[in-house]
């Protein structure tokens, strides 16, 4: 166990390849409301429909990008996703209306839903085999701090210049080096399992995971509603026009912290103790996000949500894993992204239909009962479930003092 290195060379390339990834598509996330507010004048429910293409183009490529990663040869793969994905990059700086910027953002989806799974299964095949639990759950930092500093970052300088224009040739430089830095791994070589059925569903969707999927889909629902939304929510609802970047920057501190000290519970294989940890964390951030509204609450409830999807989120992709054979890698990380993908576009989509209708804190309130729904059945069900299937045969229990029943 001692000899077992964890942060090998390699590991260090994915994980910074999967850095650069996020972080060019979420220097806009937040920013890409009031770009289509502004530039087309767009209502909300336009808003909602134009921001959740990509997630649809997401969903109908990950069934298959799994089986890809799982058939062919995994580098090849990646480097080509990372090609397309930065390719992608050029068009919002030419997309001159808003049928054009919506197509654009629609066929993002397509290299971006390839590429995650790409190289998160990159990541799982550098690791060695007796600390891959605690590999993934640091992975997963790459992307987490990603996705919280990059819409800070995107913030600050769209407060600082006023360009969109700068911001979209930002993200296409990272994406550049994000190609560049996938040229250089080295992956394993792998076996293709022979004599498996060429068009069997588990190439497209692990069935043996079917609840840890429709449980994971409640929490992206959530994320994608919060992720989406939280800077015009915050200029509309609260008056604050420059703490959005300080509201993400306490989200990735809860992200980080989180990871960290989840990591020893996930080397010793409690993963429903931190997935029950993480989703009643989230439960509290998501409550006083939707229902105090006063500041105090929106940096709180910040701190608290990074906690609670820094503790979930790596214990999740870990059940998923351990549920599945080892020639089903691809197939599990793309099946969770499937589920967690769905939910954030149904989030995004039902987001801007009820703020269209009755105000962006109505959304808020669906979200934190969303959350609540989602904790109630994993707690109930989807543990126990996960135990039954998990190949290993170790059983997990959630602890009696568990913060929520």
């Amino acid at each position: 166990m001692k000899g077992a290195k964890l942060w090998n060379k390699e590991y260090i390339k994915v994980m910074t390849c999967n850095f650069l990834l996020f972080f060019a598509f979420y220097l806009l996330t937040p920013l890409l409301p009031l770009y289509l507010d502004e530039q087309f004048d767009a209502d909300k429910d336009m808003i909602g429909f134009v921001l959740s293409g990509y997630v649809i183009a997401t969903l109908l490529v990950r069934p298959f990008s799994g089986f890809v990663v799982d058939s062919f040869d995994r580098k090849r793969v990646l480097t080509l996703c990372f090609l397309l994905f930065f390719i992608c990059f050029t068009g919002y700086i030419g997309a001159g209306t808003l049928l054009m910027f919506a197509i654009v953002r629609t066929l993002h989806g397509i290299p971006f839903g390839a590429a995650t799974v790409a190289n998160s299964t990159a990541a799982i095949d550098v690791l060695p085999s007796e600390r891959r639990n605690e590999g993934i759950g640091f992975y997963g930092l790459s992307n987490n701090i990603a996705m919280a500093v990059a819409p800070s970052a995107g913030i600050y300088i769209y407060h600082a210049t006023s360009n969109f224009s700068l911001l979209f040739w930002l993200s296409l430089i990272i994406a550049l080096a994000g190609f560049l830095c996938s040229t250089s791994v080295r992956l394993p070589r792998k076996e293709i399992k022979t004599g498996k059925p060429k068009l069997s569903l588990d190439h497209f969707f692990l069935g043996r995971a079917w609840l840890l999927a429709l449980n994971i889909s409640f929490f992206g629902m959530c994320w994608g509603v919060m992720s989406n939304y939280v800077a015009i929510y915050g200029k509309e609802q609260l008056n604050i026009t420059d703490g959005t970047g300080i509201f993400f920057m306490l989200l990735s501190s809860g992200l980080v912290i989180s990871r960290l000290f989840g990591a020893k519970s996930l080397r010793a294989g409690k993963m429903t103790h931190n997935a029950t940890l993480g989703v009643c964390i989230s439960l509290v951030g998501y409550s006083l996000f939707a229902f105090i509204a006063q500041p105090w609450a929106y940096y709180l409830a910040a701190l608290l949500i990074g906690l609670g999807n820094g503790q979930m989120y790596p214990a999740f992709l870990n059940m998923f894993i351990n549920v599945a054979r080892h020639d089903q890698r691809g197939t599990a990380n793309s099946s969770i992204l499937i589920s967690w993908d769905l939910g954030m576009g149904i989030g995004i989509l039902l987001g801007g239909v009820i703020a269209e209708g009755m105000g962006f804190g109505a959304a808020f309130h669906l979200v934190a009962f969303l959350q609540g729904a989602g904790a109630l059945l994993f707690i109930l069900a989807t543990a126990s479930f996960f135990n039954r299937r998990r190949l290993d045969k170790k059983i997990d229990t959630i602890p009696k003092s568990e913060p929520c029943k």
